[in-house]
């Protein structure tokens, strides 16, 4: 029989070569950088050949590595799903999602299932919290952010949603744009460190209207969902995303009082560290929120006539 390098060693290069990090590696293999450093440098004496060169506390791949990874990458793919397929949950990779806690308490959470039906189980870790996030401390796999808040690290802008008014259906009545200012209103402040929400001020103005003092009266949330909660529960108009109120639309139990809308600012941005970019698990779930959050912000309930 042939002699094999040590099977930990290559799994520490792939892990280290894949995720561009000794520390990211060693996150994933649960041991210390240095071990994977030793564990490396182990192959590498084995082989008789250097697969990084380390320079400035980086680490690039030689020629050698760089031959190397995509090989074992597909090797430990395909031990990995013969592991699931015999092991079952022993196996189930690891995801961390961080986005904004009006999408984690309700939207996303409501839509996670979806995710796991269609890719399998997985060990997810959702997160709701606002900007700025320590990506790299905290290990984050995917970020989602209203507006560009990552630059060091890749980030693209996935869709630019809109605020629409919303009620629910018994306050709706014979509204149109021009009388909404004397109905109650529902604000959504997303306070002093968050980004500026439309106001309905914003909103009077963009179709012509002159609201005077009843644009700043009425019920007030720090939240869009909390914001919808309220519309829904039948306590006013509310100025909602699309890409939350879709469902309660396409329900029945909100309905939009006007067909005038007002784009957001900044669009939504998504993150993803390159330690984390090449892990499968990322990549499905990327595809997925960004299909899930254009599906929302595109559907039919919004485009719609008014009432």
């Amino acid at each position: 029989m042939v002699a094999l390098p040590s099977l930990r060693g290559l799994q520490a290069f792939e892990a280290a070569a894949r995720t561009g990090s000794f520390a990211a590696a060693a996150e994933e293999l649960s041991v210390s950088a240095a071990a994977v450093s030793q564990l490396i440098r182990t192959v590498e004496e084995q082989m008789g050949r250097k697969l990084f060169h380390r320079v400035n506390r980086r680490v690039v791949l030689t020629e050698a590595g760089v031959e190397m990874l995509p090989r074992l990458t597909m090797a430990f793919r395909e031990i990995g799903s013969v592991a699931r397929d015999v092991g079952g949950d022993a196996f189930r990779p690891r995801l961390v999602i961080s986005v904004p806690p009006s999408m984690a308490m309700g939207w996303l959470s409501e839509r996670l299932a979806g995710f796991v039906a269609s890719h399998g189980a997985a060990d997810i870790s959702l997160r709701g919290e606002d900007d700025p996030v320590p990506l790299d401390h905290e290990l984050i796999d995917i970020r989602l952010s209203y507006g560009p808040h990552y630059r060091e690290h890749p980030t693209e802008e996935i869709v630019r949603d809109a605020v629409y008014p919303v009620c629910a259906p018994g306050l709706a009545g014979a509204i149109r744009s021009e009388n909404l200012a004397g109905l109650p209103l529902i604000h959504t402040d997303w306070g002093p460190s968050g980004a500026s929400f439309p106001s309905w001020r914003n909103w009077f103005e963009a179709v012509g209207i002159e609201p005077g003092r009843a644009a700043q009266r009425g019920l007030s949330a720090n939240s869009s969902r909390a914001a919808l909660d309220l519309a829904i529960s039948g306590l006013g108009v509310a100025l909602a995303q699309g890409i939350y109120c879709a469902g309660a639309l396409e329900d029945g139990k909100l309905v939009r009082p006007a067909t005038d809308r007002l784009e957001l600012r900044q669009p939504y941005c998504l993150t993803i560290p390159e330690r984390s970019a090449r892990r499968d698990v990322v990549a499905a779930f990327r595809r997925w929120l960004i299909e899930e959050c254009v599906r929302a912000v595109r559907s039919p309930a919004l485009i719609a006539a008014s009432i």
